[in-house]
Formats: C-alpha cells, sequence, structure tokens
C-alpha cells in the first residue's frame, strides 16, 4: 500500500496520479519491478535482476528521479531519469501489463521531461525503451522538438554461430583482447566511426572523443546492458600503424544470453571483413561460455550493418524506438 498518499505531491488524471518515485517505498514499487524482470526474461532471455536491484537501491535512498504511477493505492507504473551534463535520460519505463495504456504511458513521460526542462543546463533528453516496442504515442511531450528513429533488436542462436565461417584479415590487421588501457583510442575511433552517421543523432555522445569514452565506460561498468564480459571483447589494430581500428564489447544479459553491446570499425576498414571478423569471434567467445542465444540493436537506417547480421544468421526480435528531444532557445 502507498502511504499518505494525501500528503504526496501529485498531478491528477483520471483515475491515475503521478507521483514523485522519491515518495514511493521499495515495497510498493516492488510488484511492478517483478512482472518487468518477468517480462524481459519471457521476451528476450534476459535477466533483468542486477538491474532491478540498483533501482531497488536508490528508490530505498529516495535518490532516484522519476515518477510513478498510481492507481488507487497501488503502483502500476513507474519511470526514472538521471541527469548527464546537458541532457537527460530517461533510463526506464514501465506500466503493469493489465494497466498499461499509451495515454498512461505518455503521462510518465509528459511528467520525465517537465521535470527536466526546469534542470539548470539541460538542452536534451533520450530515450531508449526497448521493452515498449515501437508503438505510437497518443501525443508526443514536446511534440516541437521531438525526434524518433526505428531500431531493430536482432538474435541469432549457437547452431547459427557454429555455421559461421572465418574471415582472413590477418594480413591487414591484427585482433587482440579488449583491455581497459584501449579507453583512450576507443574514444577517438568511435567518434570517428559514427561522425555524420544516424546513431550520433540518436546518441550525442558519439559526436566527441570524450563523450564516446564516457559512453564504454558505462557499458563496461554498469548493468543497464547486461554484465560486461571481456573474454568476448576484442580490439583490432591495424598492421602498418597499430592503430585501433576496430572493436567488439559483450556482454553478458544472462547465464545463458550474450548481447554485442558495441561492434565498430574505422572508416577506413569498412568492408573488409574486420566488423565480420570481430563480430564472429565475439559470437563464439559467448557460445562458449555456454550463451544459447545472442542479441543486438540497430538502427534500422543502418542498412548496411543490418545486411551483414542477416547474412551472419541473426533473426529479428523486435522492433522499438529510439526518441529524442531537444530544447529549442527561446
Amino acid at each position: 500500500m502507498v502511504s499518505s498518499m494525501a500528503a504526496l505531491p501529485e498531478t491528477l488524471r483520471a483515475d491515475v496520479q503521478v507521483v514523485d518515485l522519491r515518495r514511493i517505498s521499495a515495497l510498493d514499487l516492488a510488484p511492478v519491478l517483478a512482472e518487468e524482470a518477468q517480462v524481459w526474461r519471457e521476451a528476450l532471455h534476459w535477466d533483468l535482476a542486477p538491474s532491478i536491484a540498483l533501482i531497488d537501491r536508490f528508490v530505498s535512498m529516495q535518490s532516484l528521479n522519476g515518477f510513478a504511477l498510481v492507481k488507487g493505492a497501488h503502483v502500476i507504473g513507474y519511470c526514472y531519469f538521471v541527469c548527464e551534463e546537458h541532457k537527460g535520460l530517461i533510463g526506464d519505463l514501465y506500466i503493469l501489463r493489465a494497466e498499461h495504456s499509451p495515454e498512461r504511458m505518455a503521462l510518465l513521460l509528459e511528467a520525465a521531461l517537465d521535470t527536466l526542462w526546469h534542470e539548470p543546463g539541460i538542452r536534451r533528453a533520450e530515450a531508449q525503451l526497448l521493452m515498449l516496442g515501437s508503438q505510437p504515442l497518443p501525443r508526443i511531450p514536446s511534440a516541437r522538438s521531438f525526434r524518433s528513429f526505428a531500431r531493430v533488436f536482432f538474435e541469432i542462436d549457437a547452431n547459427a554461430v557454429a555455421q559461421l565461417p572465418p574471415r582472413d584479415i590477418q594480413a591487414m590487421a591484427t585482433i587482440s583482447a579488449w583491455r581497459e588501457t584501449h579507453q583512450q583510442a576507443s574514444g577517438w575511433l568511435l567518434a570517428a566511426a559514427y561522425r555524420g552517421h544516424i546513431d550520433s543523432e540518436i546518441n550525442d555522445q558519439y559526436r566527441s572523443p570524450g563523450g564516446a569514452r564516457r559512453f564504454l565506460t558505462n557499458i563496461v561498468q554498469y548493468p543497464g546492458c547486461g554484465s560486461f564480459f571481456a573474454p568476448a571483447s576484442f580490439a583490432v589494430f591495424e598492421r602498418a600503424s597499430n592503430a585501433l581500428c576496430g572493436m567488439a564489447l559483450a556482454s553478458l544479459v544472462a547465464p545463458n544470453t550474450g548481447h554485442i553491446t558495441q561492434l565498430c570499425v574505422a572508416p577506413s576498414h569498412k568492408g573488409t571483413g574486420v566488423g565480420y571478423e570481430m563480430l564472429r569471434r565475439s559470437l563464439q567467445a559467448l557460445v562458449a561460455n555456454g550463451c544459447e542465444t545472442v542479441g543486438l540493436t540497430v538502427t534500422s537506417a543502418n542498412l548496411e550493418a543490418i545486411r551483414l547480421y542477416q547474412r551472419m544468421g541473426f533473426l529479428r526480435k523486435r522492433e522499438f524506438s529510439a526518441w529524442v528531444w531537444e530544447r529549442r532557445p527561446a
């Protein structure tokens, strides 16, 4: 039960209330988190427990920015966000299946965005909420600055991975295990690879080496994309110059499920087989560790990458959207 409801700051919308998440107890939120974890397991074989534990911890500390959706005396959904320099990241949004509606989803987004725009220095908001799929919103909060990008979750099984032939790239490049010492060069590589790319519109960290390094640090250190798995993560160096020209980073999202969190090739090495061979080795290492399936996400407009994945045996599993809001100058 949600206690002291009358004392909570709230916005009444029909039969539900949008309540500051810092006024909600972890016990109140637990049924929503439990169902969300079950949905991720069923849909994508993904163990959400590490992320749920982190959310539970910050909710218990009353330090997670966001909102809960309350119906009667029960929490039926939530949304949280974090602020990072000039932008806000909407980390998650989930509403119980029996209570979900596009209108209620829009309520939570609207509350989060309204709060973000009142934060000093926030000029941008981003969200990639995979489990919401590609359903349209009944109304778009901050619609004048809104852009939506179609994305796809692909999946490959262990049998398909076993059939992938190696590609000989030894004459041009060497593949090494990923190490933290590669972090500096990887920021420059990522920024160069995504310069002018549609993904730099979705995630503006790709636009600078410093932002790219922060993005990679988040992949390695935090459980949002699973637990970083070093044995399936690789760096590729050009033989002639020993410059970093590619990287593949992987994680475990469940004991038997892998995820490719980043696959990046320098513009000078696109079409040479470097990307294919990096990805093949990552997939093989994940399968050797017991993974039955491996997933990755890609922007639908990135046709070159999609053709590669489909040739390798990846199958479309789920479509979803990446959302971006830019705050226009007054």
